[in-house]
Parts: structure tokens; C-alpha cells; sequence
């Protein structure tokens, strides 16, 4: 019998994913959470087989549960089960100690056929995730962030405005939104939190305490 845990914090995704599970003979679901901070608390107690963790939840996110569960359960197996399949996402999941990704419009036979794969300890993958991996791999080396772009992925990180980066570090606004123009260019990414995020995984930028709020903001 395959134990399986289900992270989501959407109570009908777990409903209908239990529900597809439970249906298998080899397979039961043993535990459910309904975010990050609720999967650590119970999981040291069930220690399922497998987890099935959602990537975007309130509070703790998938990748940040992931490491912290393998930290101290280091041969977890969790697969990540999101609807998001961005290089970043992918990438951050799976240096957090993933063993597979799926998206959740796959059907119950790529979901249990997934499980008992994880179970058997091999690495379990959406094909459409596979192929961004493999063209990630293939991509040559990108351009390190420049000592200006990791100054204004700083003040971003410590919650600052374009507007009062560009005060900061006396350049126009414009440059600055040229400056994360770049850095999001060479980290893959979307977006501020994004770039902030992946810079600190890859070590590109230590990471930053927001700046504390004034009292009368």
C-alpha cells in the first residue's frame, strides 16, 4: 500500500485528487494539509511515501514546505502537482529536492501512474516540464547579473519603489526599469518577486530584509 500525503490549500482540489486516489487498490490517502505551515506540522507523524504538493499556496509556498520538509525527511518523495509551469517554478522545485512535476489538468492514470513511479524512487515529469528542462539545459551559460542590476534587485527586495531606487542609487527612473529590464532577461523571469527570488536561489544576490515600515505609513 502506496501512503500519500496531499498539500493544497484549495479543499475541492484535495477532494477531487483523494478521491482519484483512494480509487486504486495500492494506494490510499493517509494525510491532507491545507498549507505549508499545516504539512510540517503533521507530516513527522504520518511520514507518507509520497506527497503531492501544490507550488503557490498563502503563507509558505511549495518550493520553501519542500526544502523545509527535506531537510529533515531527506528521502521524501514529493511531487509537485501546480498549474504553473514556468522555467523559474520548474527550476525552483526541483533544486528544493522535488522528484517530479505535473500540472493538474493531468488524468488519474498520469497521477497514479506518477505516484507509484516516486514510490518505486524514480523521477516522475509532465512531458511539457521535461522539454522546458531540457531546453533550459541546453541553453548556453547567461550573462551574470551586473553589480548595478544586483543594486537595484536589492532595493527591490527591500520592497522599494522604481521611483525610489532611482533616488537611491541616483540614476533616472527609466534606467532603472532598463536595469530589470536586463536582470529579468537573464534570470528567466516575469517579474520583481520572480527576480528577486531566483537571484537568491542562484546565489546572485544574498538575500534581503524588507525595510522595516515607518510609523506613519
Amino acid at each position: 500500500m502506496i501512503t500519500v500525503m496531499l498539500v493544497d490549500d484549495h479543499p475541492m482540489v484535495r477532494e477531487g485528487v483523494r478521491s482519484m486516489l483512494d480509487a486504486d487498490a495500492d494506494m490510499s490517502v493517509v494525510a491532507e494539509a491545507g498549507s505549508g505551515e499545516e504539512a510540517l506540522a503533521v507530516i513527522g507523524d504520518v511520514r507518507p511515501d509520497v506527497v503531492l504538493m501544490d507550488l503557490r499556496m498563502p503563507g509558505m509556498d511549495g518550493a520553501t514546505t519542500i526544502e523545509r520538509i527535506c531537510a529533515f525527511l531527506p528521502d521524501m518523495r514529493i511531487i509537485v502537482v501546480t498549474t504553473y509551469e514556468t522555467d523559474s517554478d520548474i527550476l525552483r522545485a526541483v533544486e528544493s529536492g522535488a522528484v517530479g512535476y505535473l500540472l493538474k489538468g493531468a488524468t488519474r492514470a498520469e497521477l497514479t501512474n506518477a505516484v507509484r513511479a516516486a514510490a518505486r524512487g524514480e523521477t516522475v515529469l509532465a512531458p511539457s516540464v521535461a522539454g522546458r528542462l531540457f531546453q533550459h539545459a541546453r541553453k548556453p551559460i547567461q550573462a551574470a547579473l551586473s553589480s548595478r542590476e544586483v543594486e537595484v534587485l536589492a532595493c527591490v527586495a527591500r520592497g522599494m519603489t522604481n521611483a525610489e531606487i532611482g533616488r537611491a542609487l541616483h540614476i533616472t527612473e527609466a534606467t532603472v526599469k532598463t536595469h530589470l529590464s536586463r536582470a529579468f532577461g537573464k534570470l528567466d523571469v516575469s517579474d520583481r518577486t520572480a527576480a528577486v527570488t531566483t537571484a537568491i536561489a542562484r546565489g546572485l544576490l544574498s538575500e534581503v530584509h524588507p525595510r522595516p515600515r515607518s510609523a506613519d505609513a
